[in-house]
């Protein structure tokens, strides 16, 4: 194919793409779970057809343009999405309004008297957790949801300034592509992908802010700013506290590099100058953290997906998280200096963080996208394309099915990628082979020529 044929096979799919994401609007608003949930799995085969498209062709100029208007255009319908796949949204604009009263948001819980005054009838009624739970939200999410207040106290202000974190992400998706030597149009991989659109646009998960900072954080390392790689990631920490598994990837602790001191300080600094709005609290400045542990069944064990199906105890299995953890996280700190390489090991440590997690909600499927984009290994987009499915009956805690289909289909997955590669692996030490038995032949023949004469 050519480069200007790729946008042109492009540009049905993105038509095709926006209607099948209009269909999945009408289904929300008819409250219509499972005609959505099949929407969204649809959206995710075009996805598919587009992406493979993108990462055998590299498009030009328009293909860029087409991709990056027809991810605007996702985002445009998703914005108009009621409150529908999850309500969390109505936390983060309580957190923003309690914090511009002047109210530390980890002091009370949304229903304590001390806040009867910043009641009203279209958010509080609406927070999910409300008479037992602080807020679980960390203090970059937190200053966040301040400044989304500031500019309106509705879901439809939260949701843009989310989403206009998410356009900082892929920007910086934009410059790791650059950095990393790979095309620019596999921002697509992204842009495109179902589950951001409808978890950043459609429900406003603040997992987009991770997006952007995780994206800031690998463009910086990639570009040597090592102090910045650290803030950035510090950032994205504050957002949610699971990126932080991405600092065997970004960190490098060796001799020549004195420790890579500055990315560390960077960090650290983060972490710390971030709770400082917050720490009056004491302890309580963890929030729901613990309780939400607990709730999801972590400690139990059954909250594992891993751990249920296979009827490992919790005992076994948090020690064996650990250890596999452990291995990569080594691996990656002893990884070589070049950049691809600490792109994969970032997909690896945020894969395997996720998978084993076994998380009971889709959009924590979200932030490891921005890694795959950059450093694709296709198994691992499984997950993230049936997530969708953990919506099918959440009230029950999801029907067995759900996880196999996921983790499942992911570790099928694997076998047959890792199948794959071993058979090209054959092929090409038979072809080696091949070429070294004729030189070796052809040498002969001229050695026993010369003999002969």
């Amino acid at each position: 194919m050519t480069a200007r044929a790729a946008p042109l096979r492009l540009l049905p799919l993105a038509s095709l793409s926006l209607a099948v994401t209009a269909g999945g609007l009408a289904a929300q608003l008819s409250g219509k779970m499972h005609v959505f949930i099949a929407v969204a799995l649809l959206q995710g085969a075009i996805w598919a057809i587009a992406a493979a498209i993108v990462t055998r062709n590299r498009g030009e100029g328009l293909g860029l343009a087409l991709i990056l208007a027809t991810a605007i255009l996702l985002r445009a319908i998703a914005l108009a999405s009621p409150v529908f796949l999850s309500d969390d949204i109505n936390r983060y604009i309580w957190d923003g309004r309690v914090q511009a009263a002047g109210i530390n948001p980890y002091r009370y819980l949304p229903v304590d008297p001390a806040l009867a005054a910043l009641r009203d009838e279209a958010i509080f009624p609406n927070i999910n957790r409300s008479n037992y739970a602080p807020t679980i939200y960390p203090p970059v999410a937190q200053m966040m949801f301040l400044l989304a207040t500031r500019l309106g106290e509705t879901v439809l202000a939260m949701k843009l300034v989310v989403v206009a974190f998410e356009v900082i992400g892929i920007c910086g998706l934009l410059a790791v592509l650059r950095a990393a030597g790979a095309p620019r149009e596999n921002i697509l991989l992204y842009a495109w992908h179902p589950l951001p659109v409808w978890e950043i646009a459609g429900a406003g998960h603040i997992d987009g802010a991770i997006v952007a900072f995780v994206a800031l954080a690998l463009v910086a390392a990639l570009k040597g700013r090592r102090g910045w790689s650290g803030v950035a990631l510090g950032a994205a920490t504050l957002v949610k506290f699971v990126p932080l598994v991405l600092a065997p990837a970004l960190w490098r602790p060796t001799r020549t590099n004195a420790a890579d001191w500055r990315w560390l300080a960077g960090l650290i600094a983060v972490l710390c100058v971030g709770y400082l709005p917050y720490i009056g609290v004491g302890f309580r400045v963890v929030g729901f953290l613990p309780g939400y542990v607990s709730e999801e069944k972590l400690i139990s064990g059954t909250g594992f997906w891993l751990s249920r199906a296979l009827n490992i105890p919790i005992a076994i299995y948090l020690p064996a998280v650990v250890a596999i953890m452990a291995m990569i996280a080594v691996g990656a700190l002893r990884r070589p200096a070049d950049p691809s390489s600490a792109l994969r090991w970032a997909v690896a440590l945020a894969i395997a963080a996720v998978l084993l997690a076994s998380p009971h909600y889709a959009w924590y499927f979200v932030w490891p996208l921005a890694l795959l984009c950059a450093a694709p290994w296709w198994p691992a987009w499984w997950p993230s394309l049936t997530a969708v499915l953990l919506y099918w009956d959440p009230a029950s805690g999801n029907p067995f099915w759900v996880g196999s289909a996921i983790y499942g289909g992911f570790a099928i997955l694997c076998v047959i990628d890792l199948l794959w590669r071993f058979t090209r692996l054959n092929e090409r030490a038979e072809r080696t082979s091949g070429t070294a038995e004729s030189k070796n032949g052809h040498a002969a023949i001229i050695q026993t020529r010369r003999c002969a004469e």
